[in-house]
């Protein structure tokens, strides 16, 4: 059987590092629609996600597919993992909210599968007290987290906020979905 990936991710320069997992998703033989925040859509545009997977990126809350239908409630339905990668300081804040302000938040409400958070943030904003809060509340809701990891930020500097490589987010999302690595 089939398995879908809802890949969401914030507006951060890791963005990039999206365009590769979804690649390597569908390699694996994931089906994967790309979820994308205003800010992500500046570092990395929905036609590249739209490339790599074969499915129109959903960009809006409002939302509506050609065939008259709102993306994110069949979206949320047929998911079986949602991975945010980046998941920035401002997509966690929203989370820990409950927001659905954004496609990327919009989703994380109405998703019933597992959701898988990558972090990306400097290190001033990952160490700050409100994103440790938000962390544990979306934690205490059963979201699991990967990374951020130590390493060169875009600001210049070597410190923890680096957003873990794709390789690694593919093989917790192949072991969340039960797919062979």
């Amino acid at each position: 059987m089939s398995k879908t990936v809802l890949l969401g991710g914030g507006g951060g320069i890791a963005a990039y590092k999206a365009c590769f997992l979804a690649s390597r998703l569908v390699q694996k033989g994931v089906a994967v629609r790309a979820v994308m925040s205003a800010g992500a859509q500046q570092y990395v545009g929905a036609l590249t996600f739209e490339g790599l997977t074969g499915h129109k990126a959903i960009v809006s809350p409002t939302q509506i597919d050609p065939d008259g239908s709102p993306p994110h409630i069949a979206a949320a339905r047929a998911a079986d993992l949602y991975v945010v990668a980046p998941a920035t300081a401002g997509v966690l804040a929203r989370l820990a909210a409950g927001a659905a302000d954004d496609a990327v938040s919009l989703l994380a409400l109405t998703c019933r599968c597992p959701l898988l958070l990558c972090p990306a943030m400097n290190d001033a904003m990952w160490l700050a007290a409100a994103t440790r809060d938000n962390v544990a509340r979306i934690q205490a809701r059963g979201a699991h987290f990967l990374g951020p990891v130590e390493g060169h930020l875009a600001e210049g500097y070597d410190a923890i906020g680096r957003m873990v490589e794709p390789e690694a987010i593919l093989a917790r999302a192949l072991q969340m979905l039960g797919v062979p690595a």
